[in-house]
């Protein structure tokens, strides 16, 4: 056995970090944190000073084991968990957990995993620094506060299985704000003024009029006064003008950016920079720092210069604009600049090429540019027309790298413009007024809402991601995607003293994976903001996090932060149960035109419903759920009433009914005991006879047995990961090799064997009377199954050893994150 046990989080990284420090040296994971709070109820002993009760989760058990068999036999146990909060938590609670000695315990830190950082590291161990700590644990315990005490309020006063966050909420208040200012949005419009002119040696260029007129009227009267007008330049002004590279990659710049340049969701970002960092490809990807060291910046150099020429090169030193900028110390950054190409897939390596080049840009010349404003006058009117144009004389930085805008509807003004100079003549060739409307604001896409909760100093770089995405599966928002809708757009055009009068269409409103609020997450947002003013505040969550700020420097007492917040939040908490309305977003449409009844859109026990009647009346209530593109906001009175005309007969195919309806998952046609979900964007109350038989014909087809295997039937069809066949209620890809549209009966029995071989060869112990079976999973890991419910194991895990009791005591136990349904 080595003499020196490195614990790190991640096993990915572990083998790496071994072969750097040689065979005195054993590198084992702890899985990320090896406790937690209980899930089940609060954990957290109030009148203890807040005192947190932590438990070994029940798939880090043998982890912990293992961990404390390895501690007990190595002279010098290092702690190597991440540089962060987070990680300096996880190295005290394996301290606490495997019982060890200090005098022998080293905390060591590196924010890139190459040899020379590691090396370092174990030169200059430290203590755990027990004020990160708890900072940590102030959020973690507040956090839990938080959503222990506020969700419940909310399955009083709203519905069953909401929930509650201090930094989620606050991401859906935002959305939610922002969609309300799209409601309100009501556009104007003006008529935009365009030039094509040309000078004597017959070259062209554009210019656009300083004004806009308010009125389609007044834009041909201008028109008019052109038609016989003479034009000329008034003025030429040119200016030197220069670019500047952004700084390296933070967290949330990372983020944004690969959302704009790749396309990547904000939990995929940080997954893929996670497998680089574990790599050793980048240094720590949580961070709010744009700081490089002086190595990095000399590296940085020396390729500068080798690749692009001395003259690129201008070294920079970037400071913060973050609030509260914590985390690691270095901006994300490659380990070595001198790899082009990183990664194991190709996700890996467009992320590390962008890392490459922001960094490597941050680091070079500016780009010199001259930038040339043209006026143009005529002698018929005062108006002037602007050409703009810009010429890049050096491109420094943008040779390499420029970045992305999330503005979408920003326009490119400048453009190449001849020689020109002041007083020459122009001749014009077509001068056209377009008619143009305001734009709503845009909605949230997870880039933006990153660099808005940023700026207003609320989360921290480990928080973006996880916010994101448990506000999407609260279902309080969803991503939602338009192709936009047609408008009319009217234009006049004057060419060769003529006036040509014409109306086009123009595509507006098309989004892409925006975030928009669900009729659930804006009655939650209501109502918290109705009833729980301060937690809403934005300004009161970002002095929270300063406050954590605070705590790990060590000027503030967590114990103090989390006594003056509890008292008054719980206060909050007592009055809201004790006296607060019910919430559900009730909007009353109008009346039933043969009843007289109120019918309202609201919030019920399953979602966004139509309800015609009272609940008090004798009569019960008549209810109807929204389809998935109608909320409670902006649905009519003539739409809520069509809900109420399914299901609907359309008529009867083979002594069976042919039903159109519309449920949970939206609309869908049923004949005996088959569904066939109708095709996005249809209204099934538009759905006729004809269609619908087609649809269900097409279904059957497809359902349809293609073969037998043990007096079985086999059918086949495509999902989410490509085609395959299902027997016995086991689904089996079906790979290339085969013909998909052909398969023969040898293929299909070929195809099942082989996969009830692989089934067998996966079962490692098989429990018959308690109905539980351990199968072997990905990466040396094991899934014990019970039923319908599977838990995973970490590959450390002697699961020959575990006794039946233990197994069975793992599924009385409250789901884990590891805990899955198995197909």
């Amino acid at each position: 056995m080595p003499k020196n046990l490195v614990i790190v989080e991640s096993p990915a990284k572990a083998k790496t970090i071994e072969n750097y420090l040689g065979k005195d040296y054993k590198v084992a994971s702890s899985y990320g944190h090896i406790v937690d709070l209980p899930k089940k109820n609060m954990g957290i002993e109030i009148e203890n000073n807040f005192k947190p009760i932590y438990k070994v989760s029940p798939d880090k058990k043998d982890v912990v084991k293992k961990l404390k068999e390895l501690a007990s036999k190595a002279d010098t146990v290092w702690l190597a968990s991440d540089e962060d909060r987070e990680g300096e938590a996880i190295a005290w609670h394996l301290f606490n957990e495997l019982k060890l000695d200090k005098s022998n315990t080293k905390r060591i830190v590196f924010n890139e995993i190459t040899k020379k950082a590691i090396q370092n590291a174990i030169e200059n161990p430290r203590d755990i620094d027990i004020d990160l700590v708890n900072a940590q644990q102030t959020r973690r315990v507040l956090d839990r506060l938080v959503g222990f005490e506020m969700s419940p309020v909310l399955w009083k006063k709203i519905k069953p299985g909401l929930s509650a966050g201090r930094v989620q909420s606050i991401a859906v208040r935002l959305i939610v704000e922002r969609e309300q200012e799209i409601l309100d949005f009501v556009p104007k419009n003006s008529f935009k003024v365009q030039a094509e002119f040309s000078t004597e040696k017959s070259e062209n260029f554009s210019a656009t009029l300083d004004t806009e007129f308010d009125t389609y009227e007044d834009t041909i009267q201008f028109l008019k006064t052109c038609a016989g007008a003479n034009f000329h330049i008034s003025a030429v002004e040119k200016k030197a003008g220069k670019r500047s590279p952004s700084a390296p990659f933070t967290t949330s710049t990372l983020q944004q950016e690969a959302s704009r340049k790749l396309g990547f969701p904000v939990a995929r970002t940080m997954r893929v920079a996670q497998q680089l960092y574990e790599q050793g490809f980048i240094t720590y990807m949580r961070t709010d720092s744009v700081h490089l060291s002086q190595d990095a910046l000399r590296d940085a150099k020396n390729v500068i210069h080798t690749e692009f020429g001395e003259k690129y090169s201008k070294q920079r030193n970037y400071t913060s604009k973050s609030k509260g900028a914590q985390e690691a110390h270095e901006a994300i950054r490659p380990t070595d600049f001198s790899v082009k190409l990183a990664g194991t897939d190709a996700a890996q390596q467009r992320l590390y090429d962008l890392i490459r080049k922001r960094t490597l840009a941050s680091q070079m010349a500016d780009a010199a540019l001259e930038r040339t404003v043209v006026d143009i006058e005529n002698n018929n009117n005062p108006r002037i027309f602007k050409a703009r144009g810009e010429v890049i004389l050096f491109d420094g930085f943008l040779k390499l790298y420029q970045e992305s805008s999330d503005d979408d509807t920003a326009e490119n003004t400048s453009g190449f413009l001849p020689q020109l100079s002041k007083g020459q003549a122009l001749e014009y060739l077509n001068i056209t007024g377009t008619e143009k409307f305001t734009r709503q604001p845009p909605r949230y896409t997870e880039a933006t809402l990153v660099r808005q909760l940023e700026e207003l100093g609320i989360g921290r770089p480990s928080t973006y991601a996880p916010t994101i995405s448990t506000i999407q599966k609260r279902d309080y928002v969803e991503l939602y995607n338009s192709e936009g809708e047609n408008r009319d757009i009217r234009t006049v055009a004057l060419t060769q003293g003529n006036i040509e009068e014409k109306t086009i269409q123009e595509k507006y409103g098309s989004e892409r994976k925006k975030l928009k609020p669900t009729d659930v997450g804006i009655v939650v947002n209501d109502f918290l903001v109705q009833h729980f003013q301060r937690i809403m505040d934005y300004q009161f969550t970002a002095q929270v996090e300063e406050e954590f700020d605070e705590i790990a420097e060590g000027n503030e007492d967590w114990i103090k932060v989390l006594d003056n917040f509890y008292e008054r939040f719980h206060a909050n908490i007592l009055e809201v149960e004790e006296n607060a309305e019910r919430a559900t977003g009730e909007r009353l449409l109008g009346q039933e035109k043969s009843t007289g009844k109120n019918i309202y859109a609201r919030i019920g026990r399953y979602g966004a419903m139509i309800q015609i009647g009272e609940a008090d009346e004798t009569e019960k209530p008549r209810f109807a759920s929204l389809q998935p593109d109608q909320n409670i906001a902006t649905i009519t009175l003539e739409e809520a009433l069509k809900l109420f005309d399914l299901p609907k007969k359309l008529g009867s195919h083979k002594e069976h009914d042919l039903i159109v309806n519309t449920g949970r998952y939206g609309p869908y046609v049923q004949w005996d005991k088959t569904y066939v979900s109708l095709p996005k964007g249809t209204d099934p109350n538009d759905v006729e006879f004809p269609f619908a038989l087609k649809l269900l014909e097409e279904k059957l087809k497809q359902d349809a047995p293609i073969g037998n295997y043990e007096n079985m039937p086999i059918t086949k069809g495509k999902g989410r990961f490509g085609p395959f066949i299902k027997w016995n209620e086991m689904y089996i890809n079906v790979g290339k090799k085969y013909d998909f549209d052909n398969l023969s009966q040898a293929d299909l029995k070929e195809l099942i064997e082989d996969k009830l071989r692989k089934e067998r060869e996966k079962v490692v112990r098989v429990l018959e009377e308690e109905g539980i079976r351990i199968e072997k999973a990905r990466w040396g890991r094991h899934n014990v199954i019970k039923g319908k419910t599977k838990i995973e194991l970490a590959k450390e895990v002697d699961v020959q050893a575990l006794k039946p009791a233990e197994l069975v005591a793992m599924f009385d136990k409250p789901a884990t994150k590891s805990r899955r349904k198995s197909k």
